[in-house]
């Protein structure tokens, strides 16, 4: 039978790349560590981990494979720990979260300063990182629960509707369309386009413009947010964009215009998400409802103007 030091040596060692690091971070010998994953090995019957002396440890497809679910045993394990040891309603431990990279600034901040004053005794982190890297430490346990777009998600994950946002249109405070209320694509279809380039935003965007019938002409591809703005506000060429700051300026200080689009685009839908399958402790689960009630009613004021579909 396994157990769960076994399983936490295991862990501990994948993530720092050696037994002598594993050792130091759990406060035992190398040849205690090497022993807690031999064991784990002979209790799930298949190697893990190869050792290189002088190279440190590579992880088997099968360690690879059971160290997404390892850090979730040991997440619930933990649950079940604080769970016993607290009278019920107050909340211990530590939750990592994850949010897509452009999402984070407009959102984050207000979520950890609003959740850790209600739950003081929950140690809130975070990951941010594109889509595919968000999903994929979903599923590698590095976070519990992840604030993201519903769009180009694998099998393996679950999501749940929070809000959803409608792109805009970005031009230079001097463009000769800067005063229109609403702006038709189709009037800067000739003109340098800047991308966001970087998934799913990218895609996304690209989609809009061709429901439209407007084939844009790229100039510039970035997977920079402010370096977009940037460029626009030079302008270097307009985009369309998703989040929007309050007040429209960009890094340097130029002013920037953002506009609606004439007529309807598809929304771009953000939701909550987790491992299919995988029982969310009470933290995440908190964390959740909190979402649920901050994001829309108070945070997602600049979050690319949501609209309730």
């Amino acid at each position: 039978m396994l157990n769960l030091r076994q399983v936490e040596s295991f862990v501990v060692a994948a993530e720092l790349g050696t037994m002598t690091a594993a050792s130091e971070r759990l406060h035992v010998t190398p040849s205690a560590v090497s022993l807690a994953v031999s064991g784990l090995e002979r209790a799930l019957g298949t190697q893990l981990v190869i050792r290189r002396p002088s190279k440190g440890l590579t992880l088997t497809p099968a360690g690879r494979r059971f160290l997404g679910e390892a850090r979730q045993l040991l997440t619930y394990a933990e649950d079940v720990r604080v769970a016993a040891e607290s009278d019920g309603g107050t909340l211990y431990g530590r939750l990592t979260i994850g949010c897509y990279r452009t999402t984070a600034p407009f959102i984050l901040p207000g979520l950890i300063k609003s959740f850790t004053e209600i739950h003081p005794e929950v140690e809130l982190d975070f990951i941010e990182a594109d889509q595919p890297d968000i999903e994929q430490a979903l599923l590698d346990g590095r976070c519990e629960i992840a604030v993201m777009f519903t769009s180009d998600i694998g099998p393996g994950v679950e999501m749940e509707f929070i809000y959803a946002t409608a792109p805009y249109v970005l031009l230079p405070a001097d463009h000769p369309r800067a005063s229109d209320e609403r702006i038709d694509v189709h009037d800067l279809a000739d003109e340098p386009f800047v991308l966001l380039d970087v998934p799913p935003s990218g895609p996304y965007l690209l989609s809009v413009l061709e429901r439209a019938g407007v084939a844009p002409e790229i100039r510039y591809r970035s997977s920079g947010y402010e370096l977009c703005r940037s460029l626009v506000a030079h302008g270097l060429g307009w985009a369309l964009l998703i989040s929007r700051p309050h007040g429209d300026l960009s890094y340097e200080g130029l002013p920037l215009i953002g506009r609606p689009l004439v007529g309807r685009a598809p929304r771009m839908h953000v939701g909550l998400a987790w491992p299919k399958g995988v029982r969310r402790t009470r933290r995440a689960r908190a964390f959740a409802e909190h979402c649920k009630h901050l994001i829309p009613d108070h945070i997602g004021s600049g979050v690319g103007r949501p609209v309730r579909d």
